[in-house]
């Protein structure tokens, strides 16, 4: 059983923040969290400045996973959008991301190209088909430690009874956790929970602004959902600060009015392990 099996297996909620890169991995991990989301949103958003509307690649969140799982051991939930393509596809997207060390892999069913659950406009593919790109990815997958999820999108686009009906579906495919995207109140939340939650971890996703009603983990626990995302919380966070950084170091010619917001030379250096790199490298003289 795995470290992320291990711990979905307790009663307590599990929180996980939203990453992007190996260093929001690495202060997220230092922070004390037990799971991290690594969210296609926020490579969108960070890599390539733009909306999170099917841009981004596998190529880009397989090497994105790789970088982030060689800095940190806290298990990563990734995801992978659509699996960028048919059933095809996404054997080679799960075999990749579970080569690049995925705990747990998130795929949804929307068309593709798809778009951010909390845009308007989505889409979604047939039953049938996503059942049979789930069972693609089950296949795919070395090691059963190697979580599946399976994300519907079809609140948004056929109402909630058929979203719960999809995500059962879902379910009866053999993966290991659900996660009914862009729930619109907590009645909404309740149907999902109470059809789902005594029988297989269920997501809940917590976007700054989106459709579903911002609660906390205890909350939502409390509810029923196993586990909490907040994955672009961080990359808001990041923009908003840098926003102020760019602006004062504009304004005043210096970044001295925003030094007691920031880390020093040696703070960063502190933070990603200088002195123990260049000790390590000591030994090799």
């Amino acid at each position: 059983m795995s470290s992320l099996q291990q711990r979905l297996a307790q009663p307590r909620v599990l929180l996980a923040p939203g990453v992007y890169d190996a260093l929001s991995a690495l202060i997220a991990e230092r922070a004390g969290f037990e799971a991290l989301y690594l969210s296609g949103a926020s490579i969108a958003y960070t890599r390539l400045g733009r909306s999170d509307v099917g841009l981004t690649t596998y190529s880009e969140v397989e090497e994105t996973l790789a970088r982030i799982t060689e800095r940190v051991t806290t298990p990563v939930i990734v995801d992978a959008d659509t699996g960028f393509g048919n059933a095809l596809n996404v054997r080679r997207t799960v075999q990749g991301l579970e080569r690049a060390g995925a705990a747990m892999i998130q795929l949804e069913d929307q068309t593709f190209p798809k778009r951010c659950g909390h845009l308007d406009g989505k889409s979604v593919v047939p039953i049938d088909e996503m059942r049979g790109k789930l069972r693609a990815a089950l296949d795919a997958r070395r090691h059963a430690g190697t979580l599946i999820l399976a994300r519907t999108d079809a609140v948004a686009v056929e109402g909630l009874e058929s979203a719960l009906d999809r995500a059962e579906a879902y379910l009866q495919c053999g993966v290991d956790a659900l996660f009914v995207e862009a729930l619109r109140s907590p009645q909404q939340m309740d149907a999902a929970c109470r059809r789902f939650a005594s029988r297989v971890p269920l997501l809940a996703n917590m976007v700054e602004g989106g459709q579903t009603p911002m609660q906390s983990a205890a909350e939502l626990g409390a509810r029923g959902f196993r586990m909490v995302i907040f994955p672009g919380g961080t990359a808001r966070a990041v923009a908003h600060t840098l926003q102020v950084y760019y602006a004062s170091l504009h304004a005043h010619g210096s970044s001295a009015a925003m030094r007691e917001r920031m880390l020093d030379f040696d703070g960063l250096n502190a933070l990603i392990g200088t002195p123990e790199l260049l000790a390590l490298g000591k030994r090799y003289e």
